[in-house]
Formats: structure tokens, C-alpha cells, sequence
């Protein structure tokens, strides 16, 4: 794997009560890092690197949900491919609600991800590609901010009620697109409590990381409009305007 060359310490200043977690897809075994030791869910993984403090990889073998079928590790069974599953468990009225969400839950393509790695930030040695962040909505606001802040780019939340490890993992990989969602709402995130409920869990994937350290450092991050209070703002927003609307009467 690929050396850590990217400056990362910028998240370090947000004093994450949960520590960012780096993640790294591999076809090949990964050097210099143990293997997990135990059968988890993938949406579990986080928690668990989060836990250990200490870099590890797994693979299929370790995984004990679903989340080996959007890893492309295994294939989904005709049953649950067809909605059994899922209606079986009550989370959807019929099969064919279940069946629907398969033609939109991203994937890797078969036996192309054999290994994935993950290590805490504080730990990390190698290049991620995806840094997966769990803040408090104040800060999730502003690592949302800092995506936009140079680029104007649209902040989008993509899930389905299941499988929601894939939209954490694999939608930001594939489409190159951050992905964010609240904790607690998926039926995995219920189920097995991998991680508490109300926090912002934000995915960005390893081309976006650069963008966003940049404007890390050079934005506010507390805007004064936040701390003045809503009296103070809103006379500072009409004169703004009054300001903006002479200019433009005269050029």
C-alpha cells in the first residue's frame, strides 16, 4: 500500500469524540498489518478500529453480514436477491420492495476487493480511500462546508433502509462523491448498534481529501453569523444588503 503522504492533521483540531477511521480496499494482502481476529459485521468495523486503535485487515472470512455482497466478495443469494429476506424480517411490506433497492445499492465488482484495511487516524500509515469521519452536527457542518467552500458543490445523503454499509463504503469510492448520514437510522445500524445514534457519519473519498484539508485551513470555521446572534444578524444582513443593492444601482 501506498505510504501516507496526505497532511491529515487538520482533522486532529476538531477533537473528534470518535477518532476518524482511514480505509483502504486491496486485491492483494496487505503488508505489515494483522488480520482481525474475530467475525464481525461490516458496518461493525468501524467501531471495532475505533476500539483497537491499531491498524487491521479483513476479509471475507471475517465478515459475518451482508456486507460482503457490495464488497463484491460474495454473491447475494436468489433469496435475499428476490426479497425474502428483508420481508421475512418485517422490514418491508412485500419481496418486491426489498427486490427494488438491488438496482440501486453500489457494489465492487466480483473478486476485485479481497482485503480491506483499516486503521485509526492516529495510527494511520498508508493512503486511504476513504477517511470516514462520526461528528456532532456542528461539526459535520463544517467538513460539509469545507467541501463546498471552493467548489459549490451539492451536499447529497444516499442510503436504502438496508445494507447501508455499502452507501458508507463503497457509493463514495465508486462515485467519487462524499456521502454523510445520520447514525441510527439503517436496519443493520438498529439492529447491531455498531455505532450510537445521532451522529453525523461522513465518508469522503481520497480525492476529495485534499480539497478539504486546503479549505480547512483557510475558511472560518465558526462563521460570525453563528455567534452573534439572530438580532445582530439580521441588521447586519439588511445592511449588507442595502450596501450590495447601491453598488449594483451604481456601478
Amino acid at each position: 500500500m501506498r505510504p501516507l503522504q496526505t497532511d491529515l492533521s487538520v482533522f486532529n483540531k476538531f477533537k473528534f469524540e470518535k477518532p476518524p477511521i482511514g480505509v483502504k480496499f486491496q486485491y492483494f494482502k496487505p503488508e505489515g498489518i494483522p488480520r482481525l481476529d474475530k467475525s464481525l459485521a461490516f458496518c461493525e468495523m468501524i467501531k471495532e478500529a475505533q476500539r483497537i486503535r491499531t491498524p487491521f485487515y479483513f476479509t471475507k472470512e471475517n465478515e459475518n453480514c451482508f456486507g460482503k455482497v457490495p464488497l463484491g466478495m460474495q454473491k447475494v443469494a436468489s433469496w435475499g436477491e428476490g426479497g425474502e429476506f428483508g420481508a421475512s424480517l418485517e422490514i418491508f411490506q412485500e419481496p418486491r420492495a426489498n427486490a427494488r433497492i438491488y438496482q440501486y445499492v453500489p457494489k465492487f465488482p466480483e473478486g476485485t476487493v479481497n482485503y480491506v484495511a483499516l486503521s485509526s487516524l492516529d495510527k494511520l500509515t498508508f493512503e486511504p480511500d476513504l477517511l470516514i469521519l462520526i461528528a456532532t452536527p456542528s461539526q459535520a457542518e463544517i467538513v460539509l462546508r469545507a467541501m463546498s467552500y471552493s467548489t459549490g458543490q451539492l451536499w447529497e445523503s444516499k442510503v436504502t433502509g438496508v445494507l447501508g454499509c455499502a452507501w458508507i463504503f463503497v457509493y463514495p469510492y465508486k462515485s467519487g462523491r462524499i456521502n454523510y448520514m445520520p447514525t441510527g437510522i439503517t436496519f443493520c445500524a438498529k439492529a447491531l448498534e455498531p455505532i450510537p445514534e445521532g451522529w453525523i457519519l461522513i465518508s469522503i473519498p481520497w480525492d476529495w481529501l485534499p480539497i478539504i484539508t486546503q479549505n480547512l485551513k483557510e475558511m472560518k470555521w465558526v462563521l460570525p453569523s453563528y455567534s452573534e446572534g439572530r438580532e445582530r444578524y439580521l441588521k447586519r444582513k439588511e445592511s449588507l444588503i442595502a450596501k450590495l443593492t447601491r453598488k449594483a444601482e451604481n456601478p
